[in-house]
């Protein structure tokens, strides 16, 4: 996991191993200690579909009731149904134990406020500190030990809230949902039909050792099938914990999530409901979705990659729209994270207003061409030091010049480093990336 505990989305590496129940109980006991008052916070929790996480909540509910915290446990659940519950319940904070994207041997624990927030550096700096450094308190006895919680209805109040968002109905919407074996599995398919969509949902059922398995957000593929083969005005594709969504149109043609930001954006502008007529994105966004942006009038502000730091950006400057290229999208006005349901109702109720299909909808921006090149490499942190690399980096800006971007990157969550190469042609963005890849590797895999 690096030098730091906690990445760009949490605490986050293979379960049982660099992910153990003993950090994840002093995660737990953590949670009660700085969330709550001195370990006395009611904690939300839940967790996505991984075979690891219930061996990961009983560590974590270890933690916070011997801290003197109480766990609220809620199963299963999208990790923006904590964040909403958080508020909603009026706790002391939330904790989603979830890997996101990540292969199914991973497993994450993701950390909110009481405000339904992912938590400031700062504070995250002082967990870590407390989970591997001298304790100045000691563990409660008696009744100030915490106690457990079952949150019967978790999932029905976070469905009940998504489709409160919302003023159309969907009927006469055939809609295909892929649930990636993941959290979305019950309540994206019932909130749609609760919409009047018709739905037919794949990748429901799960094992744990399946999720985001060729499927999902993370491979679109069974999604274009089953749209090309079925006639479906659109297809919905939510990673593991269903904090994304991403989507294809009616052809079964990928549509990502600057597109969806893009046609979102345009929309509440002309309804008068974009804030600050602001949009929020990262330095992942693609070039054609800032040209995109200009030339309806709505200004863009980057951020670095995480949508938390989208989400810092969006409240320093009341923006409610923001998120990024991979489907992290925040409707401040209705979350306080990435919400793939509730984007997701979002763009099919402006579908509906419009009346246009998907495919027009999103020609609202054109795509430019995007390589992105993910390299397994031994040392992260060389990344910022290797003069070689920087060279070469520097030279591949100076041939794109305006007509295109190149962005490396190292991940805040895998051993990987990141090549995005943009350019008016998509040879030329291949050629450029295969270059800085071969430098990535051979600067950063040394012995």
């Amino acid at each position: 996991m690096g030098t730091r505990l906690f990445g760009t989305d949490g605490v986050r590496g293979i379960a049982n191993a660099h992910l153990s129940p003993e950090l994840t109980f002093k995660l737990g006991e953590a949670a009660g200690h700085f969330l709550g008052d001195r370990g006395a916070g009611r904690i939300v929790v839940g967790r996505d579909t991984r075979r690891s996480g219930q061996m990961l909540e009983a560590a974590l509910v270890a933690g916070i009731t011997a801290g003197g915290g109480d766990a609220l446990l809620c199963g299963v659940i999208p990790t923006p149904g904590v964040a909403h519950l958080v508020r909603e319940l009026g706790a002391d904070g939330g904790v989603v134990i979830s890997a996101s994207h990540n292969p199914p041997e991973y497993n994450g624990i993701k950390l909110f406020s009481r405000e339904g927030l992912k938590l400031p550096d700062e504070l995250e700096d002082e967990i870590e500190a407390f989970c591997f450094g001298e304790r100045d308190w000691q563990r409660p006895v008696g009744s100030r030990v915490g106690s457990v919680e079952h949150i019967e209805d978790a999932l029905e109040r976070y469905i009940g809230h998504a489709v409160s968002t919302v003023e159309c109905g969907l009927s006469g919407l055939r809609i295909a949902v892929d649930c990636g074996h993941g959290a979305a599995a019950i309540s994206t398919p019932e909130a749609l039909r609760r919409l009047g969509a018709e739905v037919v949902a794949i990748n429901c059922e799960y094992d744990g050792m399946d999720i985001n398995v060729g499927c999902g957000s993370t491979n679109l593929d069974p999604l274009g099938e089953l749209v090309r083969a079925g006639g479906f005005a659109m297809g919905l594709a939510h990673d593991g914990d269903a904090d994304r969504v991403l989507m294809v149109d009616e052809r079964g043609v990928p549509v990502d999530g600057d597109q969806i930001m893009a046609v979102c954006a345009v929309h509440m502008a002309r309804a008068g409901r974009l804030a600050g007529n602001t949009v929020v994105s990262t330095v992942m966004a693609n070039l054609g979705f800032e040209v995109a942006m200009r030339e309806a009038g709505i200004q863009v502000v980057k951020t670095k990659v995480g949508d938390r730091y989208v989400l810092e950006q969006m409240q320093a400057m009341e923006a409610n729209l923001g998120g990024e290229q991979s489907g992290h999208i925040i409707f401040l006005d209705h979350n306080t994270t990435g919400d793939g349901l509730v984007t997701a109702l979002q763009f099919a109720c402006m579908a509906r207003t419009d009346g246009r299909s998907v495919s027009e909808l999103v020609s609202v921006m054109t795509h430019y061409p995007q390589v992105l090149e993910n390299v397994h490499v031994e040392d992260r942190s060389r990344l910022a030091t290797s003069v070689a690399l920087g060279e070469a980096i520097h030279a591949a800006e100076a041939e794109l010049g305006d007509s295109g971007r190149v962005l490396v990157r190292a991940s805040g969550t895998e051993p990987l480093v990141r090549v995005m190469v943009e350019a008016a042609e998509q040879l030329r963005a291949q050629e450029v990336a295969d270059r800085l890849v071969a430098v990535v590797e051979a600067e950063l895999n040394q012995a």
